[in-house]
């Protein structure tokens, strides 16, 4: 079966071009993040005065910000954390919001009652409202900003996966294992998690999209990453105000985070369509 899904995911990217574009360019924002040392020809943080507002060019390809760094080089590094904030956020809510998701789905009752409230109370509170009160009790930074954004996003995860584990936790193998003996931890991580898996990496793929956004708008808001280092939200916000000036500095950080969430988007759609269930699977 997973060789299957694997081989209708090759399938989808062959037949559907938009979604292959999008991995291409997923790999190429990857690619110049991890080896932004090598690509970026300046320092990203030097400050050089008389080259302030320059346009788009051969000297400087994105052209420079306010203080005359080098837009490009800045965009390189920046793009290094605005992904790994989405990715490391990405991967603390699908851990938490499996946990939550598989123990109330699978034991019931009481525990699936109690989990199930806190989690609609949690999604009851506007996002926003909570990102203003972690931010005042967290120093701006890449790690709060990962714990803010993955205690925001856990709870879609959690109500996902506890209604997949509902449905698995009835199959005739997971029965076997509980009158076999074998102990709930086992069954839960041995059993349930890998029958939902191919639904948990759809999700998570399309978390690491809002992951990505909501940094943006921390950093946007001036509650994420702080100079000099920069993210593509933090330098959106920084362009807030030279927008008629110098519009390239909102072009390209703003253009950069359309793109990523776009192709993330489009590839959980393709994770969907490949892992659903065909008539002729066995």
């Amino acid at each position: 079966m997973n060789a299957r899904r694997w081989q209708n995911i090759k399938h989808e990217l062959k037949e559907n071009r938009f979604a292959l574009t999008a991995v291409i360019i997923l790999v190429v924002f990857v690619l110049a993040a991890v080896f932004a040392f090598v690509l970026a020809p300046y320092d990203p943080n030097k400050i050089v005065v008389q080259d302030r507002l320059q346009a788009p060019g051969a000297t400087h390809l994105f052209g420079t910000d306010d203080y005359g760094r080098d837009y490009f080089s800045r965009a390189l590094f920046g793009g290094r954390i605005s992904l790994l904030v989405g990715f490391l956020a990405m991967i603390l809510a699908t851990g938490l919001g499996t946990a939550v998701g598989t123990i109330s789905g699978y034991f019931g009752g009481k525990v699936d009652q109690i989990l199930m409230r806190i989690v609609e109370i949690l999604m009851s509170i506007p996002s926003f409202l909570v990102m203003l009160i972690l931010s005042v009790y967290l120093k701006p930074g890449i790690q709060n900003v990962i714990i803010i954004i993955g205690a925001l996003t856990w709870m879609n995860i959690a109500r996902l996966v506890r209604a997949e584990t509902l449905s698995v936790k009835e199959r005739e193998y997971v029965l076997y294992a509980k009158v076999s003996g074998q102990s709930s931890f086992r069954i839960i991580t041995m059993h349930i998690i890998p029958s939902i898996l191919s639904t948990i990496i759809v999700a998570a793929t399309i978390n690491i999209a809002s992951a990505i956004l909501m940094e943006s708008t921390l950093s946007f808001l001036g509650l994420g990453i702080q100079q000099p280092e920069s993210s593509w939200g933090s330098m959106l916000n920084s362009a807030q105000g030279l927008i008629s000036e110098a519009p390239h500095l909102a072009l390209f950080p703003g253009l950069f985070i359309f793109l990523t969430v776009l192709c993330f988007n489009v590839l959980g759609d393709v994770f969907r369509v490949a892992f659903e269930p065909k008539v002729n699977d066995r």
